[in-house]
C-alpha cells in the first residue's frame, strides 16, 4: 500500500512539472491522483482498524472463556467453604448454649469437631482478571452489562466477602491460641478439651464464631454473580 501511495504521489508531481499539459488538465489529473491517494490511505486505515478490532475481540474471547473456567473452579471452592461455615455454625451455636458449669457433650463435639479446627478462606483465581485489567483491556468487552458485572464481582463483591472471612479468621485464630494455651494432656492420653470448651471464654468466642449468616449471605451473593457472568459468557460464545 505504501508503494502504491508513493507511486501516485510521484505521478502527481510529474503531471505538475509536465510543460506540455494545460493548467486545467494538470489540475484534473492531479485531483484524480490525490483522490486515489486519499482513498488508499483511508482504505489502509480502515483495514488496519478492522485487524486491530479483530485481534482485540479474539483476546476478549480468550479472556472470557478462561474466566468462565476460573469462576467454575471458584464456585466449587465457595460451595465447600459454605459447608465448612455451616458446620462451624452448628458447633459454636451449641457451645455458646452450654448452660452454667455444664461441659459440652462429648458425642456432640466429636460430631462437629472438624468445624472447631478448620479454617476456610476463599483463594480467588483472579490472576487472569488482574492481568487483563492491568493491560487496560476490560473496556474492550463490548457487552456493557457483562463488563460491569465482572468489575463489580472482582472489585466489590469478592473484596467484601474476603473482608468478612478475614474478621472471622482473626477470631478463630484467637480461639486456637486460647485452646493451645489451656488444653492439657493427661497421663492416660485423654485431654481436658471438654472442660476448656465449657469455659466462659470459649462461650464468648463461640457467640462471635456462631454468627456466620452474613458470611453465608456474601458467599451466596458471589456465587450467584459468578453464575450470572458464566451465563452471559455462554450467550456471547455459545458452544
Amino acid at each position: 500500500m505504501e508503494h502504491e501511495i508513493t507511486g501516485h504521489s510521484l505521478k502527481a508531481y510529474k503531471i505538475w512539472k509536465n510543460p506540455h499539459m494545460t493548467p486545467w488538465k494538470k489540475v484534473r489529473e492531479i485531483a484524480v491522483e490525490v483522490l486515489i491517494i486519499v482513498f488508499a490511505v483511508s482504505l489502509a486505515a480502515f483495514l488496519e482498524r478492522r485487524r486491530e478490532v479483530s485481534n482485540e475481540q479474539h483476546q476478549v474471547k480468550e479472556f472470557l472463556l478462561g474466566l468462565r473456567t476460573d469462576l467454575k473452579s471458584d464456585i466449587t471452592e465457595m460451595q465447600e467453604d459454605l459447608k465448612a461455615y455451616q458446620r462451624s455454625n452448628i458447633l459454636f451455636s451449641y457451645l455458646e448454649g452450654v448452660k452454667g458449669t455444664d461441659k459440652p457433650m462429648s458425642d456432640s463435639v466429636q460430631k462437629y469437631e472438624r468445624g472447631l479446627w478448620s479454617m476456610s478462606e476463599l483463594i480467588v483465581n483472579n490472576g487472569r482478571y488482574e492481568g487483563f485489567k492491568s493491560s487496560g483491556k476490560v473496556i474492550q468487552i463490548s457487552n456493557t452489562e457483562l463488563q460491569n458485572d465482572i468489575l463489580d464481582l472482582y472489585q466489590e463483591d469478592i473484596p467484601t466477602l474476603i473482608a468478612s472471612t478475614s474478621f472471622y479468621k482473626e477470631n478463630k485464630i484467637l480461639l486456637f491460641r486460647y485452646l493451645n494455651e489451656n488444653i492439657r494432656r493427661h497421663a492416660d492420653g485423654s485431654t481436658n478439651l471438654l472442660d476448656v470448651l465449657g469455659s466462659d471464654v470459649v462461650k464468648n468466642m463461640s457467640a462471635i464464631l456462631a454468627s456466620t449468616e452474613e458470611i453465608a449471605r456474601r458467599y451466596n451473593s458471589v456465587i450467584d454473580k459468578s453464575r450470572k457472568i458464566m451465563e452471559e459468557i455462554g450467550k456471547e460464545y455459545p458452544e
